[in-house]
């Protein structure tokens, strides 16, 4: 029996030791799952969220497994407050833009009270957000050479069209949008822009939604690989978007999806 030594070693640069990321929406769900998913691959992790009790038990939780978390209590559209976060922190590799909601309803009957909000959270926030990362990223010497990577949770409908989503589809293609802009912008410096477009994720929200077998069925039933996604599917794709070994992605929109929008 012979053993082989692979010499272009592929697994380390799934790795991110002595980096920060900072992940909003932190305190559960797929921000949740993220984090805990960086923290998996060696990085320091900044949580932000609205709830401090709900960020304390995700970091604890981190803490418990060996991993290095921090919290920072915050709501994301106070643009002022956000900023004063990501100013304070001594240093950012990553970011991940997550914090976000969705109201499902006819367009006729949008009001702008919904409208106004889904526009801060969803869009307004990620740009605010991305743009006090990026000045911090920047503040690094050798940050051409180190990298960074800024993702974007868009999700499939920033892709496509969909009924009783008018504004949640425009808030996500303006996602889409920034995530590519922001790419070609600062390709030369070194940061990586990307986003996910996550399809509908099995999560106790979604649930709350999709809450009989008649709903379930017919939601799968336009998602080719027929089931849901899991919140670990999603933090797979932004470990690979956020660690090197996507050294060379930068404007692309990762969809995981299960195939919806191929179809």
């Amino acid at each position: 029996m012979t053993t082989s030594t692979f010499t272009n070693g592929i697994a380390h640069r799934f790795r991110m030791d002595g980096r920060t990321a900072l992940i909003t929406g932190a305190s559960k769900g797929l921000g949740e799952a993220m984090a805990e998913a960086l923290a998996e691959q060696g990085a320091k992790v900044v949580l932000v969220a609205r709830t401090t009790s709900e960020l304390e038990t995700v970091a604890a939780r981190i803490r418990s497994q060996g991993g290095q978390a921090e919290v920072r209590t915050c709501d994301v559209t106070d643009r002022k407050a956000i900023r004063a976060v990501i100013a304070s922190l001594e240093e950012l590799d990553i970011l991940i833009n997550n914090a976000g909601s969705n109201i499902p309803e006819p367009i006729d009957v949008v009001t702008d009270e919904h409208l106004d909000y889904l526009q801060d959270l969803n869009t307004t926030a990620y740009f605010v957000v991305a743009q006090a990362a990026v000045k911090k990223m920047k503040e690094h010497p050798d940050r051409k050479n180190r990298g960074a990577s800024i993702i974007n949770i868009a999700s499939q409908m920033g892709h496509i069209g969909s009924e009783s989503r008018t504004v949640y589809c425009m808030t996500k293609h303006a996602v889409v949008g920034l995530t590519r802009a922001m790419a070609v912008e600062l390709a030369a410096t070194g940061i990586r822009v990307n986003s996910i477009g996550p399809t509908f994720i099995d999560t106790p929200l979604v649930r709350r939604v999709v809450d009989t077998p008649e709903k379930y069925n017919t939601l799968v039933s336009r998602i080719p690989m027929g089931h849901m996604g899991q919140v670990q599917d999603i933090a797979a794709a932004a470990v690979y978007l956020a660690s090197s070994a996507s050294g060379m992605v930068t404007g692309a929109g990762l969809l995981v999806d299960g195939g919806w929008t191929a179809q």
